[in-house]
């Protein structure tokens, strides 16, 4: 798939197929996340990869909506250093959208999950005391389908969003 049918076909998927993803492609998605650019190249993040199904399960427990977490083939813990937690959000934006892409790339289907129990998430993935779970991206194969490029999708009309030179 090229960049622009990976962006026409991607889309938040939470149901998954239960077949694993092939160690390449799940390097090729992390290293698509390692590549991404960050405010003055100062790179604030580390990835935990988990594809073990209790830890997986564990996992699902660090946000009331994260079920999709545990059935997940892979998921992508988004680790960065405590401290002012907004000034690496931008950067974490961006490397969701680059880990997003990648895995839409390869065909496998990915979504997002916000993190609450911090603390937990920090146990789950023995993170050292200077870093919290930001973000976790569920991979896998969507349960309901390869994916393609959405034809109609549910967004605001393209010359309600683009202003050309002012509003």
């Amino acid at each position: 798939m090229d960049t622009w049918n990976a962006i026409l076909s991607r889309r938040d998927v939470r149901s998954f197929e239960s077949r694993p993803i092939p160690a390449a492609d799940l390097d090729q998605i992390l290293d698509a996340a390692r590549r991404t650019p960050s405010s003055r190249n100062s790179q604030p993040w580390d990835f935990v990869v988990v594809t073990d199904r209790d830890r997986l399960q564990a996992l699902s427990r660090v946000w009331r909506n994260a079920v999709h977490v545990a059935r997940s083939a892979a998921t992508i813990a988004l680790v960065a250093p405590d401290g002012d937690r907004s000034s690496v959000q931008y950067d974490l934006g961006q490397v969701t959208m680059s880990v997003m892409l990648a895995a839409a790339d390869l065909g496998v289907g990915s979504g997002h999950s916000l993190v609450t129990e911090h603390d937990l998430a920090a146990e789950i993935l023995r993170l050292p005391p200077d870093r919290f779970c930001a973000w976790l991206i569920p991979l896998g194969y969507p349960a309901d389908g390869p994916l393609r490029p959405i034809r109609h999708p549910s967004r605001r009309a393209f010359d309600d969003v683009v202003h050309r030179e002012q509003w």
